[in-house]
């Protein structure tokens, strides 16, 4: 089948890369542990040049068999290599942020193949605490072009930084962020509460939702600060084994982070209804998410998949970049 896109996700600490074919679909794909803060370091030639960036090495080990095999193929690239430390700065476009206007912002880096990258911007959001996001954003419009009859819905993408999107008529409006993921890894690594915990294997569900339930009682009230220690006392007096305790602070900080954001969503909805939400990302930890937010109140929640793959196909397509392509074809 016809390659018609090369699409990169480019991160800080690996990189994904797909080759899609005529309707969007991915007909190959490779990771590799090359994101902008780990580059290959070792020169060598690429397309008969020596060179010694590590852009254009890691840009070559990703996809340059792929640029071989299929010449004159568009490439274009989200994440953290547009950032002031990537490959090429591709400066943030501000909220309300939608498909054109981004694809119309695409910065381009001329490679040493001579191919050049087209890579998507960042948005932000100004405000008394403005908020970032680069590589989030095309996942929000693949989820929009996947799911067009939501014009109303809250998009959560789970991990060590949880981004909250809210979108109305096709507009990335308004987002907030949540460093549960690392603020959890940093309370299991790196305080007293790991002394006690055991790492297993097993997801303990009860423990889990003993943590959720927490955050949201009363006593949740004190934020997680406070709650947190709550994970050695229930250990030293123990109602917590030391394999239940990373789960049950999984939990408690899941659930300190979906309350927070449920107040702050019915509070900016004026007391209507709540919306949709789709929740990208890795499948387990969508899966304590959904469990976390039925727990919340929230009833309509659903899973978006190849979300990065579909928004970096439907903005190359906003941009243009396939039209002498799909010609060809």
């Amino acid at each position: 089948m016809q390659a018609q896109l090369i699409a990169l996700d480019w991160g800080t600490t690996s990189l994904r890369a797909y080759l899609l074919g005529s309707a969007g679909q991915v007909l190959k794909e490779r990771t590799l542990a090359c994101g902008i803060m780990q580059l290959p370091g070792t020169p060598r030639l690429v397309a008969g040049q020596w060179c010694a960036d590590g852009f254009e090495l890691a840009f070559d080990d990703a996809c340059g068999d792929w640029l071989d095999a299929h010449p004159g193929v568009p490439v274009i690239a989200c994440g953290m290599v547009g950032s002031a430390q990537g490959w090429c700065e591709a400066p943030y476009r501000q909220t309300p942020a939608s498909l054109n206007a981004l694809s119309t912002a695409l910065q381009t880096v001329r490679s040493v193949r001579g191919v050049d990258l087209h890579i998507v911007p960042g948005v932000i959001q100004r405000s008394t605490l403005p908020n970032v996001m680069r590589g989030e954003e095309t996942q929000v419009l693949g989820v929009l072009e996947s799911f067009p009859q939501l014009n109303d819905c809250l998009i959560g993408l789970p991990g060590s930084h949880s981004k909250w999107v809210q979108v109305q008529d096709g507009n990335l409006v308004h987002f907030d962020t949540f460093m549960t993921g690392e603020l959890y890894a940093a309370a299991c690594e790196h305080t007293i509460l790991g002394r006690t915990q055991q790492r297993s294997a097993q997801f303990d569900s009860a423990a889990f939702d003993r943590g959720v339930q927490v955050a949201l009682s009363p006593d949740g009230r004190l934020g997680p600060l406070s709650t947190l220690f709550s994970a050695r006392t229930l250990g030293l007096t123990g109602q917590l084994s030391a394999t239940q305790q990373p789960d049950y602070v999984s939990g408690l900080l899941i659930g300190h982070e979906l309350s927070a954001l449920g107040g702050a969503v019915r509070e900016r909805r004026g007391g209507a209804s709540m919306p949709t939400i789709i929740l990208i990302g890795n499948s387990r930890l969508c899966e304590r998410y959904q469990r976390a937010l039925a727990a919340c109140g929230f009833a309509d929640v659903r899973l978006a998949q190849q979300a990065t793959e579909q928004g970096l196909w439907h903005l190359a397509q906003a941009a243009g970049l396939l039209r002498h392509m799909q010609l060809e074809g």
